[in-house]
């Protein structure tokens, strides 16, 4: 099925031209389950698993008995590193753990399909000419924004090529986040309010999602 978006420039205006996709990779039928396992499968990579807290066996001190089994009327103790001392070991504390997680690549493809899926039928992706940038300039970017009156949405924004100037002059903006179109991952495609993309980028992206079915 193919699909037609119009293409903006920087300012606002409409440029003139269409972007007309022949075949579209997302115009499918959204499939739920595969963008929830794609998510959940990002989510979980993102965590380092580095957390660790020492045992009674890691911890120092406790090298002899704290003072004598029987006669001074208090609780035996065998050693200051028993989890019921202050300073002593934790038990069942957590430990480094690998929590990496694989899905099949088609499922992968399916969930970005799906994701962007949902992005076009609710008319949220927008077509710019190119995010080619003079200068570095925060305000650069500010007025793109305002031109196409998405300056107070959550926007991510997808760019054929992240160059230096786009890197900057968008790295202080809360609502922007900057990906290359064709490295965006679903949780990247859905966790925004508009995407932003230029043309080549979506066309990337758009024959990326076909070869990989």
């Amino acid at each position: 099925m193919s699909v037609e978006f119009t293409v903006y420039k920087k300012d606002g205006i409409e440029s003139g031209q269409k972007l007309k996709l022949k075949e579209a990779a997302f115009t499918g039928e959204p499939h739920d389950h595969s963008i929830y396992l794609a998510v959940k499968t990002e989510m979980t990579n993102a965590r380092q698993g580095t957390h660790s807290t020492k045992t009674r066996a890691e911890v120092r001190g406790g090298g002899r008995k704290p003072w004598k089994q029987k006669g001074r009327g208090g609780a035996r103790a065998g050693s200051r590193r028993s989890p019921i001392w202050v300073g002593g070991g934790r038990a069942f504390g957590p430990k480094p753990k690998n929590y990496s997680m694989k899905i099949n690549k088609k499922v992968k493809t399916l969930a970005r399909k799906s994701a962007l899926a949902y992005k076009y039928r609710e008319g949220a992706i927008k077509v710019v000419d190119n995010f080619n940038l003079e200068d570095a300039k925060a305000k650069t970017i500010r007025q793109m924004l305002k031109a196409l009156d998405i300056e107070n949405k959550r926007i991510t924004l997808l760019a054929t090529n992240v160059t230096e100037n786009l890197y900057l002059a968008t790295r202080n903006f809360y609502n922007i986040l900057l990906v290359e179109a064709e490295r965006a991952s679903t949780y990247d495609i859905l966790d925004c309010e508009v995407l932003l993309v230029d043309k080549e980028g979506l066309e990337n992206l758009n024959n990326r999602l076909l070869k990989t079915e």
